[in-house]
């Protein structure tokens, strides 16, 4: 599988998520806003029988990723049944409500349109 690179905006709010193949497995990267980095690191391993995935977090501290994280990788190795590596870094200055909500949407809304490419 080449790499994918997959892109959603809504107002301040935008980010890009990369995917490369690692054999089977995939790493994937979430990074947005105004200054892209390293926040939070999530290892999702499927379980067997396609019963969810189990997941692993690290975070950097003071930085608010991890639950992405988390919920990404768990949400990507459970559809798709391989390992995977999210590394997520996103910081939008100012942040609303809403604007959270916004990265959470496009999040889950990348990660549908990275199955799909993926599968199909």
């Amino acid at each position: 599988m080449e790499p994918v690179t997959l892109t959603a905006s809504r107002g301040r709010v935008a980010l890009r998520m990369t995917c490369v193949a690692m054999g089977r497995d995939l790493a994937v990267s979430l990074a947005g806003g105004d200054r892209e980095h390293i926040g939070a690191v999530a290892l999702g391993l499927p379980r067997p029988k396609g019963d969810g995935a189990t997941t692993s977090v690290l975070a950097v501290l003071g930085h608010r990723e991890d639950d992405l994280a988390r919920s990404l990788a768990t949400r990507l190795a459970s559809r798709l049944g391989v390992t995977v590596c999210v590394a997520c870094g996103i910081h939008v200055d100012g942040i609303s409500r809403e604007e959270l909500a916004a990265v959470l949407e496009l999040s889950a809304e990348l990660a549908d349109r990275l199955v799909s490419q993926v599968e199909g």
